[in-house]
């Protein structure tokens, strides 16, 4: 494995589906509907070549089968949703994506499989800047980063700081969006509808 090779790596998903969307009012951005999809199944879809894909939130409708969890206490963040999820990973890689990434797909799950040298890999913004939720990693690697360590508020970037990831740039591609970009606010959600 790595740079840029890839021969059907044994992978679990963990997908993280809770918070609470507060820039969107409260309301569950997981199952808002773009492109005749949840955001939820595009990201299921992403990975669809996971063994297992274990998604942390609450239960909804899926276009797959998925195994369920939840931090504990819901809503202590995505360093213990993480731990959550890591809970049901048997396979010795994780693919690691957020479930509100409208642009993700089965090429960057793949490619983060891929550029996995010695922990993980994740892609890295056009500002630089570390994308956590869109990453992939060697679980035992990640398991020892979260031995011992207080998940309940913790940030996922401090939780995960000891391990040693290959930053992944994902050149622009003309009609194509950055995989990366996520919904957040209601100007993202009109545009991604086409009416912002």
């Amino acid at each position: 494995m790595g740079r840029g090779t890839i021969d059907r790596v044994v992978f679990d998903a963990v997908v993280l589906a809770g918070g609470g969307a507060r820039r969107l009012g409260g309301i569950d951005k997981p199952a808002l509907v773009v492109g005749g999809r949840s955001l939820l199944d595009i990201a299921l879809l992403a990975c669809a070549g996971a063994r297992r894909t274990v998604v942390v939130g609450p239960v909804r409708p899926t276009g797959r089968e998925v195994t369920w969890t939840r931090e504990d206490p819901a809503g202590a963040g995505p360093a213990a949703a993480l731990g959550a999820g890591l809970a049901h990973v048997d396979a010795a890689m994780l693919v690691l994506l957020a479930a509100d990434l409208p642009f993700v797909d089965t090429a960057t799950v793949e490619l983060l499989l891929a550029e996995v040298v010695d922990d993980g890999a994740l892609l890295v913004d056009d500002d630089g800047r570390d994308q956590l939720l869109c990453s992939a990693w060697r679980t035992e690697a990640v398991r020892a980063a979260l031995v011992g360590v207080p998940l309940d508020g913790a940030r996922l970037g401090a939780v995960l700081a000891p391990l040693t990831a290959t930053r992944v740039s994902v050149p622009p591609t003309p009609g194509r969006q950055a995989p990366w970009s996520d919904c957040d606010t209601p100007l993202d959600l009109s545009r991604l509808r086409g009416t912002g």
